[in-house]
Parts: structure tokens; sequence; C-alpha cells
């Protein structure tokens, strides 16, 4: 059951920055209400076996007609369109995006208007040096991915990538750990510790926001996803830190089957703010298993047309 909450308020008098994100926030949430008409527009009843019904003033799908075929309200998809500003998981605009029948660059944009994903500013500013690259793909066939203390990747080896590529329903945009496991709808199922493992990584990203209290982007990064995300919102009003420590991810592989990887990071010197997370099989059954993790040359090459690539959620 999709629940759905107006957020407006009013600005407080002469707070000129809360004014500009207002404004800002507004035209952001009125481009989404024009990206969906437009999409919604494409489509018509029988693209979905749907007969016509009364004649129709405006071409496309009826706001209605989304909102069924979607499983959402149809108060909520109403507003979403009118601009509102509402509370949307991600299982929900997934569930828009496949009704609208959008591409990746098309679900891209979805989400970036809804505010959906993290906000990459600090990740795009990061170069990673040429000597740490050749390290990360130099640990092949072992999985390896470089990520930032937001759990942002910013590198990753084929090993890794493959190895979670199939666990999402839909395909990644996100590209950070810890917003993929709690808006992927099969997290749970996928990860038998799922619990354990994002209290610990809520509780590290909770420690390293102790260096970045005010920044912007960090701000609006757990901004947006405790919009998102009731888990994560409970979570981090816990107040919890950790530190890194020794951990096994326990994995069900869609071919492999159950994975056990230990997990263990390295700090490159060079990039104080980032870790090189690199996965070991903790026992003889993984070690034998984990080459099944393993594309075929085909599929590959379909992963590579699809960039960016899929997110590793064990990277914590």
């Amino acid at each position: 059951m999709v629940t759905y909450e107006a957020r407006d308020r009013a600005t407080a008098p002469g707070d000129g920055a809360s004014r500009r994100a207002g404004a800002y926030s507004g035209r952001r949430r009125a481009e989404l209400g024009q990206f969906l008409k437009a999409r919604r527009a494409r489509l018509s009843p029988g693209d979905f076996g749907m007969p016509p019904g009364p004649r129709r003033r405006t071409p496309g799908l009826r706001r209605e007609e989304v909102a069924l075929l979607a499983g959402v309200g149809v108060t909520w998809y109403t507003w979403l369109e009118q601009g509102r500003q509402i509370n949307a998981s991600m299982q929900v605009l997934d569930a828009v995006a496949r009704t609208l029948r959008l591409d990746r660059a098309e679900r891209e944009h979805l989400y970036r208007l809804a505010e959906a994903t993290p906000l990459r500013t600090e990740c795009s500013r990061t170069a990673v040096p040429d000597a740490i690259r050749e390290i990360v793909f130099s640990l092949e066939p072992l999985p390896a991915s470089l990520i930032n203390s937001r759990f942002d990747i910013l590198l990753s080896n084929g090993a890794a990538e493959e190895l979670f590529w199939e666990w999402h329903t839909m395909p990644c945009i996100h590209k950070n750990t810890l917003w993929c496991c709690v808006t992927e709808p099969s997290a749970r199922a996928k990860f038998p510790d799922y619990d354990t493992h994002v209290r610990y990584m809520v509780a590290r990203l909770r420690s390293a926001y102790g260096r970045h209290v005010g920044d912007p982007d960090w701000e609006e990064d757990i901004r947006r996803l405790s919009g998102l995300s009731r888990e994560f919102a409970d979570l981090w009003a816990r107040h919890e830190v950790a530190e890194p420590e020794p951990r096994v991810l326990r994995y069900l592989h869609p071919r492999a089957g159950a994975l056990r990887l230990a997990v263990s990071e390295l700090n490159p010197p060079e990039m104080p703010e980032a870790r090189l997370v690199v996965y070991t099989p903790a026992d003889e059954a993984t070690r034998a298993r984990l080459p099944l993790t393993r594309l075929p040359p085909a599929d590959r090459a379909e992963r590579a047309a699809a960039e960016p690539a899929a997110t590793q959620p064990g990277g914590r």
C-alpha cells in the first residue's frame, strides 16, 4: 500500500538560503511533473491490452490508468505530476518507471528529479590515481572496489561488478552501496545478515559524518535517503558509530549459490576519504563456487553496454 504525505511548508521570513533552496525545489518538482506527463502521453491503453474507453481529449494514458498499472494511489500519482512534495520510495518510483517504460537514461532522469539518487558532486571531483587503479584491477580474480566514506563507488574491477551484477530487480543507477541496500526490494532475500550489515553501514556513515557536519553534499544525501527509506531514517536517528572491523558477507548468488566472503579494507594514503574493499572466499566451498559468478562473454558485453555498472552492496 502506498502512503503519501504533503510536505510543503512556508519558508521563514528573511531566510534567503532557505528561500533559494525552496525555489530550486519547486522548479525541480515542476520539471518532474512535466517529464511524467510527456512520458505518459507516449503510451496508450492498447499498449497494455486495455480497451481505449470513452473519447479522450488528450493523447496517452490517463493519470488514473498509470496509477492502476503501477499499483500506486491515484491521489499520490496526481500529486507527483502536480509538483507536490511527497514521499516516494524506490519501489514506487521503480513501478512508475516500469509502467511508463522508461529506458536507463529516462529512469536516471526521473530519480534525479525525485531526489532519489545520491548527490555525487564529491565523487565526481575525486580523481583516482593511476597506481590505485592498477591495484584494483590487478586484484582479479578477487572482487575489489574503491569506495569513499559516503559509500559512493569510485572504481570496481570486473570481478566485483559481475559478482553483484544480478542482485537488482532493475538496473542500478545509484553507484552507492548503502543506497542500493536500503532501497532495493530484493536485498533482504539476497543477504541473510541484512539487518546486521545495514546497521553497521549506517554506523560507519555516522562516524564519517562527524568530519563533514554541515557539508552541503553530506547533508543533502542524508536528507534524501531519510526521505526515501524509513529504515535508514530510524537507524540514523540512533546515532550509532562504528569503526572498521573484520566481517564476513553472506550473499546468495543466483548461479553460484550461498557465498561467504571475507571483507577486508585497505586505506590508500593518497586518498584519505577512500578505502579499498576486497572480497576473499571465507571457506573452501565459496572458493570453489566463486568462478561461477563471472558472466559469460555475451552477458559481459551487455554489462559493458549498460553502464553505469552494478553496485556492490557488500562494500561495507
